[in-house]
């Protein structure tokens, strides 16, 4: 008897159901669960508000928040001394501890040095990649990058090389994207290869 009961309540609903689908788009005010999960408070991009005397909704960073990602020691986010008076004159050893250690960092080094640096300053840092080959073809020689054998850039400091990619130079340009620990990875993946490589003659 409840079973028989069961499915004739079934049977009603779906046919109440049924008969509310009548086949054309409705214009009354559709039915919200919860509605706030559709008309929430915002604000669009520029707009202005009454709640702040400068009428700004887009609010400037509290002042000394920062991002968690964001590097804070100077020496290894900036590749310069605490008072800003010069570059760190080696790689900072906390970054060199983040990558797993020495063997680690050397290899991180390497591998990122052949997806970033590779096309420009080739394999050895002689500066003969396909970007050179292809820009002496076309007479844009001043795009031609240097050598990183060159008695200069052996001498520049750790954090000044680091500065570089960082920043960019001249035709080179900023590889800020690139992590801060691989940045310095590859500094010392440059300086690997300016140890197996003799010196040359040639500026930045």
């Amino acid at each position: 008897m409840k079973a028989s009961l069961h499915i004739v309540v079934v049977a009603a609903l779906s046919v109440s159901a049924l008969a509310g689908c009548r086949g054309q788009t409705s214009r009354e005010t559709p039915i919200f669960g919860i509605r706030n999960m559709y008309d929430q408070p915002k604000f669009e991009l520029q707009e202005e508000t009454s709640m702040f005397p400068d009428k700004r909704t887009m609010r400037p960073l509290v002042e000394g928040v920062v991002a968690r990602s964001t590097e804070v020691d100077p020496a290894i986010a900036l590749g310069r001394l605490e008072d800003q008076s010069g570059y760190v004159m080696e790689i900072p050893k906390d970054v060199v501890t983040r990558l797993g250690g020495p063997e680690k960092f050397a290899a991180r080094g390497k591998e990122r040095y052949g997806v970033y640096c590779t096309p420009c300053h080739d394999n050895t840092g002689g500066g003969n990649g396909l970007v050179k080959q292809r820009a002496v073809k076309s007479g844009a020689t001043a795009f031609v990058p240097p050598t990183f054998h060159s008695d200069r850039l052996r001498h520049i400091p750790d954090g000044q090389l680091f500065a570089t990619i960082t920043n960019g130079k001249g035709n080179m340009p900023s590889y800020l994207q690139i992590p801060v620990a691989d940045r310095w990875a590859i500094v010392g993946y440059v300086r690997a290869l300016q140890v197996a490589a003799p010196k040359t003659e040639g500026a930045m």
